[in-house]
């Protein structure tokens, strides 16, 4: 029985083995993130660490996926948005390395200006948390609306305090903020959606500024996954000097790198 036992588990040592070193799956959407990512997963196989992409369309399922253990990490969110999704929804999610700040912006095919939106015009935000405070900041920037002082990375609609041209405010997911742009004056548009539609970014009538370490994207993991030796050393490999230099070579004009 005990020579039995011994065969049994050499027969699965293999299997065992295989398992361990399965690819890590990294949820990310597709378009500029998707080709860095994808940029990252073949410098990591050349040193032995497989991994391979999982798209998204959305930011919602990337979160629901890594929670429910479908992926092993994900790659879209900046802190911010981490942190309104753990509390909306109690997850047990951590981030594991800071990568890239994409600025948000504003565009219109109306306009040329914002001091050219007219009175009562429909313009078009994020629906989602952080996101859409972070759209509006940038119609305050630009002098369209005023915002209660402390309403931050949480403001709403229900924040602005003063909007002298009587804008509607619109309030839309994510990705359809580009189609958005034919029917509305003005939209806040991710320049990753932009770029995936064919825009040009740098057809923005204005920007949140590059390189703000606030809206950093980061690796997000489970928290019980938070020290995985395979997830730190993408990470690591992500945040190299060759994915540096690809990311600067192919989108420098408009994604910085934080590290």
């Amino acid at each position: 029985m005990k020579r039995r036992s011994l065969i049994a588990g050499a027969a699965l040592a293999p299997f065992v083995a295989r398992a361990a070193a399965a690819p890590l799956k990294i949820g990310s959407p597709a378009g500029p993130f998707g080709d860095i990512l994808a940029f990252a997963i073949q410098q990591a196989r050349a040193q032995g660490v497989e991994a391979k992409s999982i798209e998204f369309t959305d930011w919602i399922t990337p979160n629901e996926a890594l929670a429910a253990g479908e992926i092993d990490a994900n790659l879209f969110q900046h802190i911010p948005f981490l942190n309104a999704a753990i509390k909306a929804r109690g997850y047990k999610l951590v981030p594991v390395g800071a990568t890239t700040v994409m600025p948000m912006a504003l565009f219109s095919h109306k306009v040329k200006s914002l001091d050219k939106v007219t009175n009562g015009a429909t313009v078009a935000i994020a629906n989602d948390p952080v996101n859409g405070a972070r759209g509006l900041q940038l119609f305050q920037k630009g002098g369209l609306i005023t915002l209660k002082p402390e309403a931050g990375d949480d403001a709403t609609v229900d924040d602005i305090v003063a909007n002298p041209r009587h804008l509607r405010f619109l309030e839309l997911e994510a990705a359809q903020l580009p189609r958005a742009l034919d029917d509305v004056a003005v939209a806040q548009v991710s320049l990753s959606y932009l770029v995936m539609s064919g825009g040009d970014p740098e057809s923005a009538l204005l920007t949140d500024g590059a390189g703000n370490p606030h809206y950093a994207l980061n690796f997000v993991v489970r928290a019980d996954r938070k020290d995985d030796p395979a997830i730190l050393r993408f990470v690591a490999i992500y945040r190299s000097p060759e994915v540096k230099a690809f990311v600067l070579d192919h989108y420098g004009k408009f994604i910085t790198p934080v590290w």
